[in-house]
C-alpha cells in the first residue's frame, strides 16, 4: 500500500506519472499552476504565478531551466483518490538530454498547443521524444479563451503534423482554468498507471539534482521498482559510491517529509553528498545491501559542446568570479570549469556550457546574482585534430591548437537543424542558412492552420549558429520562423587558426578558429572594429590578422602629429627638416619599446558584435 497525506492508495495502480511538452510560450507553466491550485496541492496564499520557476529568469524568459515535479492528490469523478506526479521538463534544446531523462521517468505527456499559434518546432520535436519513449500522449489546445484563437484549425494541425487524433484533444485556458477538471479527468483515464514491481530490488532514475545547503547533493527520482526507507544504504550505480539516506520527501511543490519512497512514486533522496557530480542526471540508485544487477538503459554523461572564456574587468575581482563559478557549479554538474590566463584579459576560466541558451543564462546569472562585472570572450566549440602521427585530440581554446604543419586534419561539430516556417520567408531563409555553409537535407511542406507552412532541414556547422543566427532567422521571417537542432556529429572542414596582431603582438583573446574562405571577411571585422576602438598614440599602430606568416587583412591607426616646426619662422629648410628627422627617430624608438592598451569596450564591441 501506498499513503499520500493520509490517504491509502492501493499499489500502483491509483499512481499517473506525467509530463508537459510544449514551445516557449504556449502556457506550460500556467497550466501547471492550475492543476496545483485545483488539486489544493498548496494553500491559497501560497500560490504565485509560475509556481514551478524558481528562477527569475524562468519567470522573465518563460522558459523552464531545471526540471521541477509536483506531486498532487486528486480525487476523480469516480470518488477514488489519485497521486498525480507532474515532471515539469525543460524546454530547450541545450537541455535535450534532460528532457529524454525526464520523459523517460513517465507514462504520459500532456502536449501542449496554443491555440492561436498552432504546432512549433520544439513541440515537434519533443513529441518525437516521447514517442520513442512510448509515452501516452494526451493532445491540449491551450488559450481557447483569446479572441484570435482557432482551435478547429489547431486542431487539424495536431492530426497532421503531430498524428495525435482530433478527438482525444482537451480544450483548456490555463489563465481561466476553462477545462481544467476534464483534462485531470483525462489524466486519470488516459495515462496508465506504472507497471508494480514493488516486489524487486530497488531501483530509481535520478532525473535532476541540485545543491542544498543543509542537505548536501540532492537527487529528484522516479522509482522504478522496490522501495527505499529512512537510514537504508543506496549505491549510485554509475559510480560505485555509497551514502546514508538522511531524508526522503516530495515535492507538492512544497516539501513534504515521508518516511519512504515506493514502486512508482516520485520524491527526492538526500545523503549528505557533498559533490552534486555524485548525483548525475540518468543515473541509477540500487539499495546497497540488495543491489540490483543492471542499471537502468539511458545514461550518459553529458558533456559541455560550447567553450567560452570569463574574464572579470577589474583584476581585484577574480576571487569573487571563482567563488561564483564554483557556486553556481555547485547546482549545474553540467558546467565545467579551468583556470585561463590571457595575456590581454589577466586571470579568468575557461567555461563549458551545453549550449547557447545555457551560455547566456549562466552569463546573465553571474552578473545579475553576483553583481560582477565581466568580459565574455567569443564562444567557440570542441574541434577534433588529427596531427600527422596519428595522434588525436580535443582542442575547444583556439590557443591550444597545434601548429599547422603538424596537423592532418581537422574535424567540427555539426548539428542537424529544423526550421518551421510560413513559405512565405522560405528563399531569405534558404539565403541565410547557405551562407552558414548549411547543406540541405529535406524541404516538406505542410497544411497548419489553412496556411502553408514549410519544415527546412539543414545540416550545419555548429559553430556557425552560436554566433547570431537565431537573431538573424527571427530578423529575417518577421519572428515567426521557429528552429531546433540536435548534434549530428562530427565531419572535417578546412579550417584554420586566425590570429590578430596589434603593434606586432599576438592577441590571444581575439584568436579563432575559422572557416578558410570565411578568414578574410572575418580578419577585415575584427581589424576595422579595433581601429574603430583602440585609442591612438604617438607613433603608428598596425592592426592586422594574419593565418599562419601571412597577413590577410591590416588596417593602420594613425598617430597623433606634434607640429615641431611651429617654432621656426622663415630661414634655411634645413631647420625644419632637421627637426622633422628627430621627431621620426623618436618615434621610431617609441614603437619599438611602446606598448598598446587595448581597452574593454574594444573586445566587447567586437565580441558582442557577431558574425561580420
Amino acid at each position: 500500500m501506498t499513503y499520500l497525506w493520509g490517504v491509502m492508495l492501493s499499489s500502483t495502480s491509483h499512481i499517473r506519472n506525467f509530463s508537459i511538452i510544449a514551445h516557449i510560450d504556449h502556457g506550460k507553466s500556467t497550466l501547471a499552476d492550475r492543476l496545483i491550485e485545483h488539486t489544493q496541492s498548496l494553500a491559497k496564499r501560497e500560490m504565485e504565478a509560475q509556481v514551478l520557476d524558481n528562477m527569475d529568469l524562468e519567470k522573465e524568459r518563460g522558459i523552464t531551466i531545471k526540471a521541477q515535479t509536483a506531486s498532487m492528490s486528486y480525487q476523480a469523478a469516480s470518488g477514488e483518490f489519485y497521486q498525480l506526479n507532474l515532471i515539469d521538463t525543460p524546454g530547450h534544446a541545450d537541455f535535450s538530454y534532460e528532457v529524454s531523462r525526464s520523459l523517460a521517468a513517465c507514462e504520459g505527456a500532456l502536449v501542449i498547443v496554443d491555440g492561436s499559434q498552432g504546432v512549433e518546432a520544439q513541440t515537434l520535436s519533443h513529441v518525437h521524444l516521447a514517442m520513442q519513449e512510448k509515452l501516452t500522449l494526451i493532445p491540449v489546445i491551450n488559450k481557447v479563451d483569446l479572441p484570435h484563437a482557432e482551435p478547429e484549425l489547431v486542431g487539424q494541425d495536431i492530426e497532421d503534423l503531430l498524428t495525435l487524433p482530433k478527438e482525444d484533444i482537451v480544450l483548456t485556458s490555463a489563465k481561466s482554468g476553462q477545462g481544467i477538471t476534464e483534462l485531470l479527468e483525462a489524466i486519470v483515464k488516459r495515462i496508465p498507471p506504472p507497471t508494480d514491481a514493488s516486489r524487486e530490488a530497488f531501483r530509481a532514475l535520478i532525473f535532476d539534482s541540485w545543491f542544498d545547503s543543509y542537505l548536501g547533493a540532492v537527487s529528484l527520482v522516479r522509482v522504478m521498482a522496490g522501495s527505499l526507507r529512512k537510514r537504508e544504504k543506496m549505491l549510485m550505480m554509475s559510480s560505485g559510491k555509497k551514502f546514508d539516506v538522511v531524508q526522503i520527501a516530495k515535492l507538492t511543490p512544497r516539501v513534504v517529509v515521508v518516511p519512504t519512497l515506493n514502486c512508482g512514486e516520485v520524491g527526492f533522496i538526500s545523503g549528505s553528498i557533498k559533490h552534486v557530480q555524485d548525483t548525475q542526471v540518468g543515473d541509477t540508485i540500487t539499495s546497497a545491501e540488495k543491489p540490483a544487477t543492471e542499471a537502468l538503459e539511458g545514461f550518459i554523461v553529458i558533456k559541455p559542446v560550447v567553450f567560452g572564456g570569463i574574464f572579470p574587468m577589474e583584476a581585484s575581482d577574480y576571487p569573487a568570479l571563482k567563488d561564483s563559478l564554483e557556486k553556481l557549479q555547485l547546482n549545474d554538474s553540467s558546467l565545467t570549469i579551468e583556470p585561463e590566463n590571457s595575456g590581454a584579459l589577466g586571470l579568468g576560466y575557461r567555461v563549458g556550457f551545453l549550449g547557447l541558451l545555457h551560455m547566456d543564462i549562466i552569463q546573465e546569472r553571474l552578473q545579475r546574482e553576483y553583481n560582477l562585472s565581466l568580459i565574455f570572450t567569443a564562444p567557440s566549440v570542441v574541434y577534433h585534430v588529427v596531427k600527422k602521427d596519428g595522434t588525436q585530440l580535443k582542442v575547444e581554446n583556439p590557443a591550444k591548437l597545434p601548429d599547422t604543419n603538424n596537423i592532418e586534419e581537422i574535424n567540427e561539430p555539426y548539428v542537424l537543424l529544423t526550421i518551421h516556417s510560413p513559405s512565405d520567408y522560405i528563399g531569405a531563409i534558404m539565403k541565410l542558412v547557405q551562407s552558414r555553409r548549411g547543406i540541405q537535407q529535406n524541404m516538406e511542406y505542410l497544411a497548419s492552420r489553412g496556411k502553408t507552412r514549410v519544415q527546412l532541414t539543414y545540416s550545419l556547422p555548429m559553430m556557425e549558429m552560436i554566433y547570431d543566427f537565431h537573431d538573424h532567422l527571427k530578423s529575417i521571417s518577421s519572428g515567426y520562423a521557429s528552429m531546433e537542432y540536435e548534434h549530428a556529429g562530427y565531419k572535417p572542414g578546412d579550417l584554420i587558426k586566425l590570429n590578430i596582431l596589434v603593434n606586432g603582438e599576438t592577441v590571444d583573446a581575439l584568436s579563432c578558429i575559422t572557416h578558410r574562405d570565411a578568414a578574410v571577411s572575418r580578419g577585415r571585422y575584427i581589424c576595422q572594429k579595433l581601429k574603430e576602438n583602440l585609442a591612438r598614440h604617438m607613433f603608428q599602430i598596425a592592426i592586422q590578422a594574419a593565418i599562419g606568416g601571412k597577413i590577410i587583412a591590416r588596417e593602420t591607426l594613425s598617430a597623433f602629429r606634434k607640429d615641431v616646426t611651429a617654432k621656426c619662422y622663415g630661414g634655411d629648410i634645413t631647420r625644419k627638416r632637421k627637426l622633422l628627422e628627430k621627431q621620426k627617430e623618436g618615434k621610431k624608438k617609441m614603437k619599438a619599446i611602446g606598448r598598446v592598451q587595448i581597452p574593454q569596450k574594444a573586445f566587447l564591441s567586437i565580441l558582442t558584435g557577431g558574425k561580420p
